[in-house]
């Protein structure tokens, strides 16, 4: 598995481009940028005998790069994004003026150190797999999300009888303090009566105290 050549170019103009092997990609990928038509966005792959042409362009920057047919898909175009981004992130705005060739001596540098990478490094076969399980994680993560929000109306009635448990409680406790209140003024309004009661009584008591004894003037 490798990737034996890439470039970056802006429409047919290549910016930068390395290549490890003595082929024609050069000719073929000139071939390829004059045949993309327009600044539409777009993933595709060219085949020529054992070698595979992936193509990747994105907002009028294109990324191409020439790998042997056991490569496979995913790995070349995960190599596509990652030069998309450095380039983008090293050069900005600067892609869209500059000539043939501008980023080539800098730029080319980093192509092969990454094709070299790609191409032999099992971590980045590992570093892309792990992505798709990411991916795979998330997709459940938004599948259960949905679940959910399917069963909003549940969870409006459970917040429903929820409130109303709630606005229970407290009617009950309103309630309860009134009946408190009542309460404690049914006790001060029977201890009022008592006392009165008692004072009566112990009037009459002394009353005929005064009297059995013949002693008016006592009770004046």
């Amino acid at each position: 598995m490798a990737i034996l050549y890439a470039l970056v170019a802006r429409g047919s103009v290549v910016l930068a481009e390395f290549t490890t092997a003595s082929t024609n990609a050069s000719t073929i990928t000139r071939q390829i940028l004059e045949k993309l038509s327009g600044d539409n966005d777009s993933h595709v792959s060219y085949s020529q005998d054992r070698l595979i042409f992936h193509v990747k362009r994105t907002d009028g920057l294109t990324v191409l790069c020439m790998a042997d047919d056991s490569s496979g898909r995913r790995i070349p175009f995960t190599f596509l994004e990652d030069i998309h981004q450095r380039f983008v992130r090293t050069y900005g705005r600067g892609v869209h003026s500059a000539n043939a060739y501008a980023m080539n001596d800098e730029f080319s540098r980093v192509l092969n150190q990454q094709m070299e990478y790609y191409s032999n490094d099992p971590n980045a076969d590992r570093i892309n797999r792990l992505k798709g399980e990411m991916s795979q994680v998330l997709n459940v993560m938004i599948e259960n999300i949905d679940k959910v929000l399917e069963r909003g109306d549940r969870l409006e009635l459970l917040v429903d009888k929820a409130a109303n448990m709630q606005g229970n409680t407290f009617r009950f406790r309103k309630q309860a303090r009134r009946f408190r209140s009542t309460v404690w003024w049914r006790n001060v309004k029977l201890t009022v009566a008592l006392i009165s009661l008692l004072l009566v009584i112990t009037y009459v008591v002394l009353a005929l105290v005064c009297h059995g004894l013949a002693l008016p003037s006592c009770l004046k």
